[in-house]
């Protein structure tokens, strides 16, 4: 199935943003070093989003009360993110390369957590998890590069894949073959991300990651039981 993405969308699409800045220096040397130029938009989007999944650590204990938390650029220089900041490197990435990309939101339950991130959180439902949208081949694919490899080995499920075509979410199932997340409500897709309303939406929901100061705590160690 194509979806019709008119000259007006197509430029919106690939117009860097204050979150999505994809005309900043650290964007297009990322998106350069890790995507060639030559290749087709398909095999340009599957490089850059394993790019983003393995090179940027998934760590939901960054400063929710932060802009900067959400900046495409500064999570190439932090090293690590949450899924919103991972999203929008993704979509900025792709902007680099002629890729029209958005940034999509979407409450989602997570069954295999942490304990430690669990008890943080006070629930296992993940308000505004952040993917990405890109257009290739005629059409808006899904993907989330959220969780890196070696946090995927430590959790016991396999990384997940973006072959540049088929939608990539989240695992339904953990390598035990037990539920382990589940997209309960699409929020749709933004050209940027809405940094001051999810600052305020993290604080009402989870007032006391947001309250704390969680630097320290590392989700990897977590999961091995550190």
């Amino acid at each position: 199935m194509t979806d019709i993405l008119h000259d007006s969308e197509r430029r919106l699409f690939l117009d860097p943003g204050d979150y999505i800045d994809s005309e900043h220096p650290a964007v297009v040397a990322f998106a350069r070093e890790n995507a060639p130029a030559d290749a087709s938009d398909r095999d340009r989007a599957r490089a850059l989003y394993k790019a983003v999944r393995d090179k940027i650590r998934y760590n939901p204990y960054v400063n929710m009360r932060s802009p900067e938390t959400f900046r495409a650029s500064s999570v190439i220089a932090a090293g690590n993110a949450y899924c919103v900041g991972k999203a929008a490197l993704f979509a900025a990435t792709c902007r680099v390369h002629g890729i029209p990309a958005r940034v999509g939101f979407a409450d989602v339950r997570n069954h295999l957590t942490t304990d430690k991130l669990r008890e943080s959180m006070g629930t296992d439902l993940f308000s505004w998890h952040g993917y990405t949208h890109v257009y290739v081949d005629g059409a808006w694919r899904k993907a989330t590069p959220t969780f890196n490899a070696s946090l995927c080995e430590k959790l016991g499920v396999k990384p997940l894949d973006f072959d540049g075509h088929d939608d990539a979410l989240l695992h339904p199932f953990d390598g035990a073959g037990r539920a382990f997340m589940q997209y309960v409500e699409d929020h749709g897709s933004f050209h940027d991300v809405p940094a001051q309303f999810l600052m305020r939406e993290m604080a009402r929901v989870y007032s006391r990651m947001t309250s704390e100061d969680l630097s320290t705590r590392d989700m990897e160690q977590e999961a091995v039981g550190g």
